[in-house]
């Protein structure tokens, strides 16, 4: 593992790049990159965490937008414009609320990465950033979910060319823990 802590983008730290798979702590909304995603309500319309924040940042152009896409189901996933956003696309996914681990919440939370990645590699998106989908406000273990990411992201890059880049934004220092510990179970 190749730890580079440079300095990418304002407010945005480097952790960690692995072949494809890249560690951010910082706002995902500043990301330079071809589409970020947006861990969303099934709504669409907006909410708190990242999917507010991303609203915020887009502008209301995006709320109208997403005003047609008639919501989305859990474990599915919509694109839009990206709007005021550096990132020209957005991809919103619905992460399952955490209700024990019982109730199907690991194959939900694998298919809002897998389907993301398959709107990118279908938008021929070179550079796709996540957020810990499903761990804020929705309670999804962080450890738990860190691994379901990074083995989503792995397999799948494994069996296609694009996206070229997947970076892994963690908003916190204990997010990006979470994160590197699941990248070293699977090197």
């Amino acid at each position: 593992m190749k730890n580079q802590n440079t300095r990418v983008e304002e407010g945005i730290r480097m952790e960690l790049n692995i072949d494809r798979i890249r560690i951010f702590e910082g706002d995902i909304v500043k990301m330079r990159v071809d589409a970020i995603v947006n861990a969303a309500n099934n709504t669409l319309l907006g909410g708190g965490g990242v999917d507010g924040a991303i609203h915020r940042a887009a502008g209301p152009a995006l709320l109208e937008e997403c005003k047609t896409l008639n919501g989305c189901p859990t474990g599915e996933a919509k694109i839009t414009s990206g709007y005021l956003l550096p990132a020209k696309y957005i991809i919103h996914t619905v992460g399952p609320v955490w209700q024990g681990g019982e109730k199907g919440e690991d194959e939900l939370l694998a298919s809002c990465y897998r389907k993301s990645l398959e709107l990118a590699r279908d938008y021929k998106i070179k550079t796709i950033a996540f957020p810990a989908i499903s761990t804020g406000a929705y309670g999804f273990p962080s450890e738990r979910a860190a691994g379901i990411a990074v083995s989503q992201v792995k397999e799948f890059l494994q069996k296609n060319e694009i996206p070229e880049t997947v970076y892994l934004v963690c908003y916190n220092k204990d997010s990006c823990k979470s994160i590197k510990k699941a990248l070293s179970k699977i090197l």
